[in-house]
């Protein structure tokens, strides 16, 4: 997913672009702001970080016209902390209003969420790797003929670390991506249900394939 960091602010653009690419993304950031909205329909983003405060024209101006041409998602990511701008920020088009200073984690799960409500026709319905088949719509790992049916959050895990194979994922951002569900999740409650999930992908012949990296996170092997 690339997302555009409309932010005129030089250290706070180069932090997230960091924050963004570590996780995941393609993030780049503008760095001239006289054709802000011409930039925004010609590099074509999945995602839109958009300021208010900017040179030449501000982030309302920008996203009224990004919206006369373009649904492409928009999270208004301002200093501006106040009822007034985030409502005129939804009114104008806006799909979500984050405050500076933010907790990287939360701006991160917002951002995924949005992501997945925006273009949850276009995800993955099957992922493969190493011979291991997910299939998202029916909850089924399938492997050498055999397979095995996941709970929700043993989908969700499943599918977050199939999707960064080789990566390591941090125990948070599992959390913070069961968090958009309608359960809560906490600590224990991930290390219950990674447990299960191993054993799961174990009944039907996959061995070493989910790993726990202690202090970091898991891991699906590259």
């Amino acid at each position: 997913m690339r997302i555009l960091i409309v932010e005129d602010d030089e250290k706070i653009a180069a932090e997230l672009a960091l924050l963004l690419n570590k996780s995941g993304y393609q993030a780049q950031a503008l760095s001239q702001f006289g054709n802000v909205v011409q930039d925004v329909l010609e590099l074509n983003p999945q995602l839109v970080l958009l300021d208010i405060n900017l040179p030449f024209q501000d982030g309302y101006y920008i996203c009224r016209e990004i919206r006369k041409k373009s649904s492409v998602p928009i999270i208004i990511v301002t200093s501006r902390a106040n009822e007034i701008d985030e409502l005129t920020s939804m009114h104008l088009g806006a799909d979500d209003f984050v405050t500076k200073p933010y907790n990287t984690q939360i701006l991160l799960a917002r951002i995924a969420s949005l992501l997945k409500r925006t273009y949850q026709q276009e995800y993955l319905q099957n992922i493969t790797h190493n011979g291991v088949c997910l299939d998202v719509v029916s909850g089924m790992v399938q492997f050498m003929g055999q397979s095995v049916e996941l709970s929700k959050n043993e989908l969700r895990i499943l599918s977050l670390l199939m999707q960064k194979a080789g990566k390591i994922v941090p125990r948070e951002e599992i959390i913070n991506d069961l968090w958009q569900s309608d359960e809560f999740i906490d600590d224990n409650t991930l290390t219950v249900n990674i447990n299960r999930l191993r054993k799961k992908l174990e009944s039907i012949g996959i061995q070493n394939f989910l790993l726990t990296k202690r202090g970091m996170g898991y891991m699906v092997c590259a």
